[in-house]
């Protein structure tokens, strides 16, 4: 009897760059390792304040740094990762609780459009420095991956409901319980354990963890189609 898909969650926020690699590698990697990818959409500000951690564009030598290697990780990885102008208000000020908010709506109704709606996101943001606050965003995003005009307005009105916030909440405390600080956040369940693993960069020992094979960031059953 084959062994059964390890369940592998995937915590993050549409406001992390890094969140792009990691879900960018885990979605080329679903197929090809024997796991069942969760993807938890969370909101980075919460476990940022539930951990006492800080954004890097706060602690200026880790900013400088950030710039120069997203730049370095969007060739490696094939991340189509442009930095926004106004970086500072983009992270800082705008944020991204609508747009989570909204990825915990679809997630609850239309599972099997998350993945590709978290994407159109982080395209707008990380790739085209677009908006993804206003509601006029945040439609457009949900159009261009696929979802109709009246499935997302009907999304977006819930995506303001209690049940709503209070999911986005959920998750948020599910990975501050795992000891989450910062996101990506990736928890294997291997022997009724979680095992932790933080960033976007732990892929090889993610691999050897699972007892699977790491074939680089664009592995051949994927090559072409990106």
């Amino acid at each position: 009897m084959a062994n059964l898909p390890r369940k592998l969650e995937l915590f993050y926020d549409v406001l992390s760059p890094y969140s792009w690699l990691g879900f960018e590698l885990l979605c080329r990697y679903q197929n090809i390792w024997n796991i069942n990818l969760q993807l938890r959409p969370s909101f980075i500000p919460g476990i940022l304040k539930d951990s006492g951690n800080k954004p890097p564009a706060l602690v200026p030598r880790k900013g400088k740094y950030m710039m120069m290697d997203l730049q370095h990780l969007k060739n490696f990885y094939q991340v189509p990762i442009r930095i926004p102008k106004d970086f500072l208000t983009v992270i800082l000020e705008k944020g991204s609780l609508n747009a989570m908010r909204f990825l915990t709506a679809v997630n609850m109704e239309k599972p099997e459009m998350l993945e590709n709606v978290s994407r159109e996101l982080w395209m707008r943001i990380w790739s085209r420095d677009e908006d993804i606050t206003e509601p006029q965003s945040i439609l457009a995003a949900a159009e261009k991956a696929g979802l109709s005009k009246e499935q997302a307005k009907s999304l977006l009105e819930n995506s303001s409901t209690d049940k709503v916030k209070n999911k986005l909440k959920e998750t948020t405390s599910a990975a501050c319980n795992y000891g989450a600080f910062g996101l990506p956040t990736i928890v294997v369940h291997m022997d009724n354990k979680p095992c932790v693993i933080f960033g976007s960069d732990r892929m090889e020992m993610l691999a050897y963890l699972l007892g699977e094979q790491w074939q680089g960031p664009v592995p051949s059953a994927v090559k072409g189609k990106l």
